[in-house]
């Protein structure tokens, strides 16, 4: 493309190596280069592909790169412009346990006529051929040849059953095909010619994307497959409102953060109005973590004017008055009460009349809580809960009142222990403490999170692990500003949160 092989072997020639045990590596001359750590095996490809690019950039010249990782090996051609050509690619062949046909008069029938069964090669990674070849051409490599089947010989079978005698239970050709049935109208409705499976679109990450951009049609990953059934979970409408509540009764335990995440990514991908709802005693912290609109309306304001706003008569856009719109991410917040005096505890009566008014306005609500599961408007907040959702730090203490919470709702029965035992609890390395880590106390912080995040494993319907971002420490919280690995993580969170609807 572009560029001869003599040109090809004149350029610098490096080698990105990345294995299945989670490690990689860039070779230049003879000198490796560790690749940064990545959450997935998607995240290596990048990494790995953006120190070529570096190299070349580095050189002023192409590089020609030798590329191998678990799932196929091959070379491209990377300049210092991003520019990619020249290139080549073959997956690994998939190996299978071989498994004997199961016999059956198919089976014993087709042996008889001199064909063979051939299963398919698997189409993953692997070019379209055509169906006819032009006289004189090689044939393609590792391509099954189907015989063409023979025609029945229908002779010797009317021989056979001539001598047969009249006696004998051997069943004939007109016993053994049974008279078709009439099409009736029934059928016609149990019949459907819309039986082709949905086409895969093809890749658009790391090297398969860039493969797919010259015009090599990759399928995607396993990673990017995965990543898309998410963005497929989180994009569903479902009919009625859906209640999201997020608790754990230990402050300091990423609550808010948790609101505001899922709240951006549903809103983001399923486009359903979302509001994100403090729902803290007295004074919360959501409105700190989010953007701040053109009023300082909170819940209480909204309680009052209730009644205006559950009046059929009243425009849906008069919700605004009360919410703070977040630009970027798509949702909605609703403050709690930021009075100097802080003086009003929000009452069970008032979270009905706030959840109303907002299940009018809004598909999604995703409430925050405070840290009393004994106030009423905590209590409240379960019972019109259809989520559960349980944030925890890597500290045991957080940890432990995560585990109370659980117990404690458990213990009610009925909605609330069903609450409990379908709850997602989201584990977070999100801690101030962990910016001043390196080496091995990161290691220690990593495998403590991994401790508690199977400590909930058998007792909850999902655990979902987030790894460290300052993004996410201090100050307003924005999707964008998060890392690559972060925002994944999020969103196997949501999927998670979405599959409970």
């Amino acid at each position: 493309m572009g560029t001869t092989p003599t040109e090809v072997l004149a350029f610098p020639s490096i080698r990105a190596i990345v294995r299945d045990n989670g490690t990689a590596e860039v070779v230049v001359a003879g000198n490796s280069r560790v690749v940064p750590d990545g959450d997935t095996l998607q995240d290596l490809r990048n990494n790995a592909l953006a120190l070529v690019v570096g190299e070349a950039q580095t050189l002023q010249r192409p590089v020609r790169v030798q590329i191998e990782d678990p799932e196929g090996h091959g070379e491209l051609v990377v300049h210092p412009d991003n520019k990619i050509e020249s290139v080549v690619y073959e997956a690994r062949p998939t190996r299978r346990r071989a498994q004997a046909p199961e016999t059956t008069p198919e089976t014993v029938a087709s042996a008889s006529n001199g064909t063979v069964p051939v299963v398919a090669p698997d189409p993953i990674l692997a070019p379209s051929v055509p169906a006819a070849r032009e006289e004189g051409t090689p044939p393609v490599e590792n391509q099954a040849w189907v015989p063409a089947p023979k025609e029945p010989d229908t002779s010797a079978v009317d021989g056979a059953a001539a001598h047969e005698p009249a006696s004998s239970n051997r069943p004939t050709v007109s016993d053994a095909v049974a008279p078709e049935e009439p099409l009736t109208r029934r059928s016609l409705k149990e019949t459907s010619f819309l039986v082709s499976a949905p086409v895969l679109e093809p890749a658009t990450q790391g090297w398969r994307g860039a493969f797919t951009r010259l015009g090599f049609r990759m399928a995607p990953s396993p990673e990017e497959v995965a990543e898309r059934e998410d963005i497929r979970t989180v994009s569903q409408h479902w009919p009625g409102p859906r209640t999201i509540a997020v608790v754990n009764r230990k402050g300091g335990a990423n609550k808010t953060p948790t609101v505001v995440m899922l709240s951006a990514i549903l809103a983001r991908y399923s486009g359903a109005a979302t509001v994100a709802w403090d729902n803290n005693e007295s004074q919360g912290t959501l409105g700190w973590r989010t953007e701040k609109g053109a009023h300082n309306r909170s819940v209480l304001d909204l309680i009052d004017s209730s009644t205006e706003l559950l009046s059929p008569s009243t425009n849906a856009a008069e919700i605004a008055k009360f919410v703070h719109h977040q630009t970027a991410d798509k949702f909605d917040v609703l403050r709690s009460d930021e009075n100097e005096e802080g003086d009003h505890e929000v009452t069970a009566e008032e979270v009905d009349i706030a959840h109303q008014v907002l299940t009018r306005y809004y598909r999604l609500v995703v409430m925050d809580s405070g840290n009393t599961a004994r106030a009423a408007n905590w209590r409240r907040m379960i019972d019109h809960t259809n989520q559960l959702v349980v944030p925890v730090t890597a500290i045991e203490d957080r940890a432990e009142a995560a585990r109370l919470t659980l117990q404690t709702l458990e213990s009610r029965g009925g909605h609330d222990a069903e609450l409990a035992r379908n709850a997602v609890v989201i584990v977070s390395e999100s801690t101030d403490a962990k910016r001043s880590m390196t080496g091995e106390a990161l290691k220690r912080a990593k495998a403590e999170a991994q401790r508690i995040a199977d400590g909930f494993e058998p007792f909850v319907r999902a655990v979902v692990r987030i790894p460290y971002d300052p993004a996410l420490v201090n100050g307003p919280i924005r999707y964008e500003a998060l890392q690559p690995a972060t925002q994944r993580a999020w969103l196997v969170a949501a999927a998670a949160v979405a599959k409970g609807f």
